[in-house]
């Protein structure tokens, strides 16, 4: 399985804490599996087309002005899809951390997809739409959901965590449910080679929050404490993450959605869009 790490979507620039990072924007860390079993898998979708030609429609005004997006069509994953080789339909599968405008922004540009979700962050995107975090218009085109309990009954377990197999995807893919942020928000874990990498989404926004400093961004921290369901749950994920890291670091990589210097480590060469500007 191939796996290709794309930014769909630079918002405002941000600063590091510390010396030697450079101010970069913050960015919505995707990432495109080609599979031999289900075709093209893409994890987030970042902002889409639609949003890039009618932001304050589609992302709301609000959002807008806080997030500062570059807007670049080009960023968008439908188009670095394209400069890979690839069509649209080609992406079978849709899998989100969660519905936030930011992670559904592209849904409408894969209309044919499957979209893997927990079904308690859809029914909280359908009962609080519209509003700053949820925005209709992203599914509009009614996708065709496939959807997963919070808290699954299967009893698989993944590194101490509970796992969630999503249906017609490879085993080398798991639904990793992380509370706190959303309703209903889940990390997903890719296996690839003989390591695990885990797309954390938005349970945490800065990566020194999980290594040894525990330090918050002061920027990102307004973000994330602003937009939590739950502290306490939102907190003991994180606990956990570090956890993970400290007795499996060996065998797993942790990144969030929107870090910028996490998502350096994986720039793809074939995608001139992802790059740090």
């Amino acid at each position: 399985m191939r796996i290709h790490h794309l930014n769909c979507g630079s918002v405002l620039t941000i600063e590091a804490t510390y010396d030697g990072p450079s101010p970069a924007p913050a960015v919505n860390h995707c990432l495109l599996m080609e599979t031999s079993t289900a075709g093209l898998v893409l994890v987030e979708t970042g902002l889409g087309l639609g949003d890039v030609r009618d932001p304050r429609g589609t992302l709301g005004a609000d959002w807008v002005a806080m997030a500062q997006p570059a807007l670049d069509e080009e960023e968008t994953a439908v188009r670095q899809i394209a400069r890979l080789g690839h069509r649209p339909s080609d992406v079978r599968h849709i899998i989100v951390t969660h519905l936030d405008v930011d992670h559904s922004g592209g849904l409408p540009d894969f209309p044919g997809a499957d979209v893997h979700v927990l079904a308690s962050e859809l029914d909280a995107a359908r009962s609080q739409a519209p509003s700053f975090r949820y925005r209709p218009a992203h599914w509009a085109h009614e996708p065709r959901w496939i959807t997963y309990a919070s808290e699954p009954d299967s009893g698989e377990q993944w590194f101490g965590f509970s796992a969630v197999q999503p249906k017609g995807l490879p085993q080398e893919i798991k639904l990793i449910p992380l509370g706190g942020h959303t309703a209903g928000h889940t990390g997903i874990a890719v296996q690839d080679g003989d390591r695990w990498l885990l797309h954390c989404g938005d349970a945490y926004y800065y990566h020194r929050e999980i290594d040894g400093s525990r330090e918050v961004h002061p920027l990102l921290d307004i973000v994330q404490t602003g937009s939590q369901v739950s502290r306490d749950l939102r907190l003991g994920t994180q606990a956990r993450l570090r956890e993970l890291i400290r007795d499996h670091g060996d065998q797993v990589e942790v990144f969030s959605a929107h870090d910028p210097w996490e998502f350096a480590r994986y720039v793809d060469d074939v995608s001139p869009a992802g790059r740090l500007g």
